[in-house]
């Protein structure tokens, strides 16, 4: 079921498109109310759940298991994510594609599909 683009939903989609890194609902909620918008957390929560289901945004679950999301870019694609400023990189990976289809076809799985981060340090938090 696809909600309609509501004022709340628009505010959502639009912090979420000027983000360069993951935020929790919580940072969108705060960002949203510092700005102006008159947005309840619940339904910052619900516009991520209806986003996330229709794919218009990454969800990356963080070391402490706290859901982070992100718009991106279209298409399959992983992530370098730093752990310490959640700075993040999308990156395509050939070599993880095989293997997971190949792994899939040795098992006899069908309809696969994956999710591949990866924590570091970026090289800004390294020094």
């Amino acid at each position: 079921m696809t909600r309609r683009r509501t004022r709340q939903r628009a505010a959502v989609e639009d912090l979420l498109a000027e983000a360069i890194d993951f935020r929790t609902a919580q940072q969108i909620h705060a960002d949203l109310r510092e700005s102006g918008a008159d947005v309840g957390l619940t339904t910052v929560y619900r516009c991520l759940a209806d986003m996330a289901q229709a794919g218009d945004v990454d969800v990356l679950l963080a070391e402490d298991g706290e859901a982070r999301y992100r718009a991106c870019s279209t298409g399959h694609h992983h992530h370098l994510v730093c752990r310490d400023c959640g700075f993040t990189v999308e990156v395509t990976a050939g070599p993880v594609e095989r293997w997971a289809r190949e792994t899939a076809d040795r098992h006899g799985f069908t309809e696969v599909n994956h999710t591949v981060e990866i924590l570091g340090l970026c090289p800004d938090c390294r020094s």
